[in-house]
């Protein structure tokens, strides 16, 4: 520290969890967050212009907008998309969720419907409750099998797994069999285990057969079976046909290894199945999730030391699930008669929100701790509808791609400028390997006029005329909380929420240590161990306590898996597109860090033998067409691809973005723009965007081969292809 500045951010070695190991983005976050781009005060867009405004004046007219479009045209016309980012504190998406019940609003989007919804849509069916997530018992595990993951670069979806490179290599070293299951030898591949590949979105077949040699060679735990689920007979069936010979026709996995396989998993004293995005974001996420549960489950592992565990929060936060309703909503979206997972509709259907007339229809839109320009399917026609809003806010540290279309951006405090806990899935539900508590103290004074998320909240609904989770109560009890922290707060500084006492109380309630004594322990408080045999029978808030594995949605769903399999052969030839996630680049919010931006476009990369075929050179531009859009990109080799795939990494193509001095500068294009969104083309359980393992036609670029062309493609018009933009 120097004055109000960060100079350095270094591990902790001695930490009780991490062990001195970090992120590479944590370790440059001081540098993100103290660019010259940073908003400072509240901003309104008049015509192409920005202009500075005060609180107040921004505050007033949006709570003025809010009641006029609540009265005129119902709660529901008034929308919210919460990003990834809105998790990294705990009063964020509490407070952001609390404003949508005050103004009585149901129309919630999230960033989770383009990478983990699959998963909680599941969840809910199988186990009662979207969070109820079984994770790999690393510490004991002698058998994993990794589908569409990468931990050592990525590392792992939802779980805190310091190292995850040193973790996996200590298994193997202990003896662990470990499978890659992948179009790619990743990172994780070329690091341990043994290297599989698999054709993109064939993972419903790899599960199915992997199921059914289960099955065949004994592998079920029937007394485990007979106690503590409900369904297999239905399962068995369906997985009867689906041998691994018939299923190595798609997925390219000869049947022998596939057998090797299943023979490691049931031999291992504790195994498990592990999927990420890559199987995620496939056209039959749910399904694959599904099934890779349901075998879990059967083959005796789940709640199992060594195999999955379900770990527990600082509150039983199922339990209070069930209790209140909260994450448990039965509606269904206005467009296509979609469910609703984890209280938020398909981001898939914003556009569609947006644009259709009618009830309910969306006309004003949040935006909280995300950026769905860049992140959602089809951004050419999101962009589209984002400008027929009537009112867009956006919520963050800069003025994204998002926010340059916006009509008022408000400048939130950053992690070093609030207190806070821990990432709220550890918090909430013991998703760490070794599960811990941590308080940390705002280390810098904003700079400008920031404020946390929660306050910004609490004065919007004042603004509004409604009452934050739409009690009178809490929106006074808040007020006052508010006015009692102003006369303590520093000179020149924002009113606030007393959020490190807020904190306090959270803490309190969960019967967890306090928030002052966590500060006295800076390197963290270990929590409990993770524990076997306490979840099936007795956490599970299913209504008889039994696991569902023939979900009535999800049997449903598995009836069009014949005419996928057909699909799938005739498609045998054509390409397909992959996603790939880089250290050095990471996500789209860190490009405007000149360290994450590099080398300042993204690439596609291509099998050699594929690009002899396609007349491809290294270096040269291509042109990658989707049902969709087209965009231009320039290309590479890797010998790491299996034949007939190609990856495009995304989280570029920020030309648009006004606020981002750095990334806009880059020459990087969209690979959303290739997705395709609407009722009709996205995940029927899930409500998730087919993101990856898309078909696409690639060839050798026409026209001009410079750099000036290069750059100029990927802005947003230009990549979109002219049937999209009619």
């Amino acid at each position: 520290m120097e004055g109000n500045r960060v100079l350095d951010i270094r591990p902790d070695k001695h930490h009780v969890a991490t062990g001195g190991f970090s992120c590479p983005k944590g370790l440059k976050q001081h540098e993100i967050y103290a660019s010259p781009d940073r908003l400072l005060f509240p901003e309104k867009r008049v015509g192409p212009s920005w202009t500075r405004v005060g609180w107040d004046h921004a505050l007033g007219e949006i709570g003025t907008k809010v009641a006029q479009l609540r009265r005129d045209h119902g709660p529901d016309s008034i929308a919210m998309y919460v990003g990834t980012a809105a998790g990294f504190g705990v009063l964020h998406p509490v407070f952001a969720q609390g404003f949508m019940t005050a103004v009585g609003s149901r129309s919630m989007y999230s960033s989770a419907t383009q990478d983990c919804a699959n998963k909680f849509a599941v969840a809910r069916e199988m186990y009662g409750f979207p969070f109820t997530q079984p994770f790999p018992d690393l510490q004991r595990n002698r058998c994993l099998i990794i589908v569409g993951a990468n931990p050592v670069v990525s590392k792992w979806s939802f779980l805190q797994v310091p190292n995850p490179g040193k973790t996996l290599l200590d298994m193997q070293e202990r003896g662990a069999r470990i499978y890659v299951v992948d179009p790619r030898r990743t990172e994780t591949a070329r690091a341990v285990g043994e290297h599989v590949f698999i054709r993109p979105d064939t993972d419903v077949f790899f599960y199915l057969s992997f199921l059914n040699e289960l099955v065949a060679s004994g592998g079920v735990d029937a007394e485990r079976v007979r106690r503590f689920t409900k369904g297999f007979e239905e399962v068995r069936a369906l997985c009867v046909l689906w041998t691994p010979e018939r299923t190595a026709e798609v997925t390219h996995i000869p049947p022998a290894k596939l057998r090797e396989m299943v023979a490691a998993y049931r031999q291992a004293s504790g195994a498990a199945l592990y999927s990420s995005t890559g199987v995620n974001m496939g056209s039959n996420g749910s399904l694959s999730f599904w099934l890779q549960e349901t075998i879990n489950a059967v083959s005796g592992n789940l709640d199992r030391l060594g195999g999955t565990l379900v770990g527990r929060g600082i509150i039983d936060f199922p339990a209070f699930g069930k209790k209140t309703g909260a994450l448990l909503r039965t509606d269904r979206s206005r467009v296509g008669n979609f469910m609703s997972v984890n209280d938020a509709f398909p981001g898939g259907l914003l556009a569609d929100e947006i644009l259709t007339p009618g009830d309910r229809q969306v006309r004003a839109l949040f935006v909280t701790g995300g950026n769905p320009l860049v992140t959602m399917a089809n951004a050419g026609r999101l962009k589209g509808a984002l400008g027929k809003l009537e009112l867009l806010v956006t919520l963050d540290l800069f003025r994204n791609e998002t926010g340059s279309l916006a009509h008022y951006v408000l400048p939130c405090t950053s992690p070093l400028e609030r207190p806070d806990l821990p990432f709220i899935f550890p918090l909430m539900l013991g998703l760490q390997a070794r599960p811990y508590l941590q308080a940390t103290r705002a280390v810098l004074r904003p700079e400008g006029e920031q404020r946390d998320e929660a306050s910004i909240y609490l004065d919007l609904c004042r603004k509004s005329g409604v009452s934050l989770f739409g009690s009178r109560i809490a929106q006074a009890l808040f007020q006052v909380l508010k006015g009692v922290a102003s006369l303590f707060r520093r000179r020149g500084q924002q009113p606030a929420l007393p959020q490190q006492l807020l904190l306090s109380l959270l803490l309190k309630v969960c019967g967890q240590v306090s928030f002052r004594r966590l500060l006295q322990s800076p390197r963290g408080v270990l929590r409990e161990p993770h524990r076997s045999d306490d979840f099936l029978g007795e956490r599970l808030i299913t209504e008889d306590k039994l696991v569902d594995l023939a979900s009535p949605v999800l049997l449903q769903q598995a009836a069009k898996l014949a005419a996928d399999f057909e699909t799938e052969k005739q498609n045998a030839g054509k390409l397909k597109l992959i996603g790939r996630r880089a250290v050095g680049t990471h996500n789209s919010w860190t490009h405007n860090l000149e360290a994450f931006a590099q080398p300042g476009t993204n690439y596609l990369y291509v099998q050699p033998d594929d690009a002899l075929r396609l007349g491809l050179v290294e270096g040269a531009l291509a042109d990658v067409a989707s049902g969709t859009a087209t965009v231009r990109v320039p290309v590479k080799l890797l010998a790491d691809l299996m034949p007939g795939t190609v990856a495009l990494p995304h989280g570029w193509g920020h030309q648009h973005a006004t606020g981002l001095s750095v990334a806009s500068r880059t020459r990087g294009v969209n690979v959303n723009l290739l997705a395709a969104d609407g009722p009709g083309r996205i995940e029927r359980v899930s409500g998730m965007a087919h993101l990856t393992g898309m078909l696409v036609d690639v060839r050798p670029a026409t026209g001009p081969q410079d750099a000036s062309s290069w750059s100029g493609l990927p802005a947003l018009e230009q990549a979109v292809s002219p049937a999209v933009t009619k």
